[in-house]
């Protein structure tokens, strides 16, 4: 699997998008040839379905990346033990760990810094809808 670095910087703006959770980038992802995108921006907005794909569909790196978001502590030690920088900033930053998205923008991955700002508001999201239980339908 190639590196999220690697991506047009086209794709990784409808990746942005479609965390964002506007679906008409989430299709187009889908569509045109990027369906690991698509199966990861859903795994990071917490979609189980999608996270069991990347892992059977050989995006395991993609997976671990997610659950590492998640700080699930298996997935972060997965990601230190790979030694890729970009691995372990990008995780960290999405996680609001020191350093993460300086790393980030001193790199000049801000594409990514704005990616990783995003995945912070849909964890924090994901979190206060856990805690306002009288939501849930």
């Amino acid at each position: 699997m190639k590196s999220l670095t690697h991506y047009d910087i086209k794709i990784l703006l409808a990746l942005v998008k479609s965390l964002h959770g506007e679906r008409q980038f989430f299709t187009y992802l889908l569509n045109n040839g990027y369906p690991e995108l698509a199966a990861w921006s859903n795994a990071v907005r917490g979609d189980e379905d999608a996270l069991h794909w990347l892992f059977d569909s050989g995006f395991e790196v993609l997976g671990v990346l997610s659950n590492a978001i998640d700080n699930e502590k298996r997935a972060v030690q997965w990601i230190l033990q790979s030694k890729d920088e970009f691995l372990i900033n990008f995780s960290a930053a999405c996680r609001q760990e020191k350093g993460g998205l300086r790393w980030l923008r001193d790199n000049d991955l801000d594409v990514f810094a704005i990616m990783a700002s995003e995945i912070v508001i849909i964890l924090d999201t994901q979190i206060k809808d856990k805690m306002f239980w009288y939501r849930w339908k």
